[in-house]
């Protein structure tokens, strides 16, 4: 007898674990999860972790909030504080950006969100020693901050396990089930197993159009290479803001050991990478990179060294969001594509997603499910911020 469950999972990292959590909490614990590798051995654990509500787009900006919800309320809901810490975050930008920053923080208050428009004075405050002057305005979220998005994969893991789901590691899947009418029914294993399924959701990040490509469906997500500095000042870094420099164009964060995490967010000029070969290691102009910026942003380190660097990968569409949304053929569902947003707003991915796949629609508020609909692509309507940062892509 071939096995079956009523939904198949490929991926356990965190979006697929949200959404095994999410069916779970509902009721829906005829739930499998297979993994390759390990838990949260792909691209999980390589994200950065920050959370933030500033987006262009109303939706994303909505499911962001739902998440800071969510992760100030972990040890409660999960028994897990999945690391969050709030120390806030900001956006800086110079003169060029003034407009979109104050229109994209309209939008979110109308939303609800907490945020505000606040002058150096009080950057100054929030973040002492920084260097300033070649900011116009700083939007200021309070609730915002940092997380683990590890940790808070493995909690959802544990949750959902609680409830009944069954969790695979170690359990590639080699390719994608389907009958004559092209109706995916299940999965083949790499051991040529074949687990048969009411719906297969595939949140698999860059792995997935491999899989997709084997039943006809055409999933444009690549893996962008993204390069993490890892920055000793010569002292600890106090307790600061998450800072997203738009005008230097790198975002800082500190972490738990008092180092600075240094990333970039200029992405006009993306690298492509194998998700499954790529050096794990910022190269020298990176480096060189850092070192420059940093050095301007912050003026007055003491004794200022790079400590660690390491690569990760965007799973990116061509308008840098989520596909979240039945595929063109019938009993497959995507969650990918996510472009470097999908920790903040996991735990709005996992109950967008269960919500559709068992409601056809969603209570989220402020989200709209069209928006990450997969056929948007072929309909040249893009999912694009109606206010977006010069020079900072399309990553907001």
């Amino acid at each position: 007898m071939k096995e079956t469950a009523e939904y198949v999972i490929v991926g356990g990292g965190l979006e697929g674990l949200a959404i095994a959590w999410s069916l779970a909490d509902r009721g829906e614990t005829d739930v499998l999860v297979l993994e390759r590798d390990t838990l949260c051995s792909g691209m999980t654990g390589k994200s950065s972790g920050v959370v933030r509500c500033h987006y262009g787009n109303p939706s994303l900006a909505a499911m962001a909030w739902y998440g800071i919800d969510i992760f100030s309320r972990a040890g409660e809901i999960f028994g897990d504080d999945m690391a969050f810490r709030q120390c806030g975050y900001v956006v800086g930008v110079a003169e060029n950006n003034l407009a979109p920053l104050r229109a994209n923080v309209a939008m979110m208050r109308g939303l609800g969100i907490d945020v505000d428009v606040i002058g150096h004075d009080k950057m100054a405050e929030l973040w002492p020693g920084l260097h300033l002057d070649d900011f116009a305005a700083f939007a200021y979220e309070p609730l915002g901050g940092r997380g683990e998005a590890y940790m808070s994969g493995m909690a959802f893991a544990a949750s959902a396990r609680r409830l009944g789901v069954r969790i695979r590691q170690s359990t590639a899947v080699a390719e994608l089930l389907a009958d004559d009418t092209g109706t995916v029914y299940g999965v083949r294993l790499a051991d040529g197993a074949e687990i048969h399924a009411g719906t297969v959701i595939l949140a698999a990040g860059p792995w997935t159009p491999a899989l997709t490509a084997g039943v006809g469906v055409e999933v444009d997500v690549k893996a962008q290479r993204a390069q993490l500095v890892l920055v000793d000042q010569g002292e600890p870094t106090p307790e600061v803001p998450v800072l997203s420099d738009l005008s230097g164009l790198q975002y800082l964060c500190r972490e738990p050991n008092g180092e600075l995490l240094v990333g970039n967010s200029d992405h006009q000029t993306p690298e492509y990478i194998d998700p499954d070969n790529f050096v794990n290691r910022a190269d020298e102009a990176t480096f060189e990179k850092t070192i420059v910026t940093l050095d301007k942003r912050l003026p007055d380190m003491p004794d200022p060294r790079i400590t660690s660097s390491y690569v990760g990968a965007y799973d990116v569409t061509p308008d840098y969001n989520p596909i979240i949304g039945p595929a063109p053929v019938a009993g497959l569902f995507l969650a990918t594509g996510f472009s470097g947003h999908g920790f903040k707003i996991s735990p709005a991915v996992g109950e967008l997603v269960a919500d559709l796949l068992t409601t056809g629609t969603t209570t989220l508020p402020d989200v709209d499910p069209r928006d990450f609909r997969y056929s948007r692509f072929a309909e040249n309507d893009l999912l694009l911020s109606p206010h977006p940062y010069e020079g900072a892509g399309e990553m907001r």
